[in-house]
């Protein structure tokens, strides 16, 4: 399969390399664009397989580390991010229920994540937005307030989820 694979791409890349003469600077432009977001796309797919991965061993698993009942672990395990095959919208789920962001949506969280700040504040930045955002992302995941694991548990997610590129 992986030859039938290497065929099918060696095919396609040179009907595109015989499409490239034709193109202008805006429709080059275009292309490597879209490269780059199927490139991230394929990116955190594979963050995500790892993340489910991890999470079905660690159930299956004895339990790591300590901490009286692991309230930040359990809440973890309840929450997943898949994006759409378009990278266009995302879904973040919590437990049986979910939640979609647009793409723009998703790339403002992972910022806010991703920003200086004390474990507390991206939490409070976060518990922020989403109040002043989506509201609606309360009664998919019950985040009491800014001290929530589940919040908490959120955040190391989208981290762990995505990367900010240069």
């Amino acid at each position: 399969m992986t030859k039938k694979k290497d065929t099918r791409r060696e095919s396609l890349a040179e009907e595109l390399r015989g499409l490239i003469p034709q193109l202008d600077s805006e429709g080059l432009a275009f292309l490597v664009e879209q490269a780059r977001v199927h490139l991230y796309n394929m990116q955190v797919e594979e963050l995500n397989k790892a993340a489910d991965a991890d999470a079905s061993a660690g159930a299956a698993g004895p339990k790591r580390g300590g901490g009286a009942k692991g309230s930040s672990k359990a809440a973890d395990r309840k929450l997943r991010i898949s994006g759409t095959e378009s990278g266009s919208s995302y879904y973040l789920y919590y437990g049986n229920s979910d939640v979609m962001f647009s793409r723009g949506e998703m790339i403002r969280l992972v910022k806010i994540v991703n920003a200086k700040g004390t474990d507390f504040e991206i939490r409070e930045r976060l518990y922020k937005w989403f109040d002043r955002e989506r509201k609606d992302v309360f009664a998919t995941v019950p985040i009491k307030d800014k001290f929530d694991d589940r919040l908490k548990a959120l955040a190391e997610l989208l981290k762990k989820s995505f990367k900010i590129h240069g």
